[in-house]
């Protein structure tokens, strides 16, 4: 395989963006397929999955999991990638129970706790850590390993070290969220000299560095991740039309800087996964 194949993965929904900050977000089931299948067409070849309860928030419900998934799965070979962090209300069952039933390809790792939006605590504690990272063996799902600040690549060589995760490790560097590193060049730069030897990663930068981040990702040959979980505008003022415009811009970008863009088949080549989600309800 060629090794200038950019993966763009697609992260429609998030947990927090609402109607009102952009009416464009997909919100149910149907919605968020849809939009998956649109961002697959436009060149994503992963989708970052988030649920939304009647009221538009956050949840970790197994049924829409699985509902959203299986209408996906009907139109297109799109990577499926499930966050275990969509509700801060959620158990360490409920965190969970949605990668026994659906096997998602990959699911977000958030290698430690941080304060969040400055008003509240993500909680990823160790017991729960060294269990998912199991549970994950166990159902041969890959880890997305989310890195907010330097700590947690820290912890994710001790998990390593331990057993808890196994190389090669795949990365995602979260930049310009509230309570994590700030969305700056220098930032990148020096999480990216952090990460171990023969690892995968991508990054993205909330917000308005989401452009001059994903910029600097390709330069330095990372992969990408763009959508309105991250960002809701397409510039300052304009909200965005669609996920789908925001993955062409990302694949415009891609193949300007002499890259070609990864089509889902090569995506697990690269992530090194050798197998498709799978219901076992």
């Amino acid at each position: 395989m060629a090794v200038n194949k950019t993966i763009i993965t697609v992260a429609p929904t998030g947990a927090w963006p609402k109607k009102k900050d952009n009416p464009n977000i997909p919100m149910t089931p149907l919605e968020i397929a849809k939009d998956v299948y649109e961002c697959y067409q436009a060149g994503a070849a992963i989708c970052h999955l988030h649920m939304r309860d009647e009221e538009g928030n956050g949840t970790m419900s197994k049924a829409k999991f699985e509902e959203t998934v299986d209408l996906i799965r009907k139109k297109c070979d799109i990577v499926i990638n499930c966050t275990t962090s969509g509700d801060l209300k959620a158990t360490d069952e409920t965190r969970q129970a949605h990668l026994r039933s659906i096997r998602p390809e990959i699911a977000s790792y958030d290698c430690g706790s941080m304060n969040w939006m400055h008003n509240s605590i993500f909680i990823n504690h160790p017991k729960f850590l060294e269990e998912l990272g199991m549970t994950m063996q166990e159902c041969e799902i890959k880890p997305e390993i989310e890195i907010f600040d330097s700590g947690m690549i820290y912890n994710s060589l001790y998990y390593l070290k331990k057993g808890v995760l196994k190389a090669p490790c795949h990365y995602q560097l979260v930049l310009g969220a509230a309570g994590g590193a700030a969305a700056t060049i220098e930032n990148l730069v020096y999480l990216r000299g952090l990460l171990p030897e023969g690892c995968t990663w991508g990054a993205l930068g909330i917000g308005k560095q989401h452009v001059p981040i994903m910029l600097a990702t390709v330069a330095m040959g990372g992969h990408l991740r763009v959508g309105m979980e991250d960002n809701v505008m397409w510039s300052a003022g304009v909200p965005a039309e669609s996920n789908a415009q925001l993955v062409k811009r990302a694949a415009d970008i891609v193949r300007i800087a002499g890259n070609e863009v990864a089509a889902p088949a090569d995506a697990k080549e690269i992530l090194s996964i050798d197998r498709q989600c799978t219901f076992s309800k």
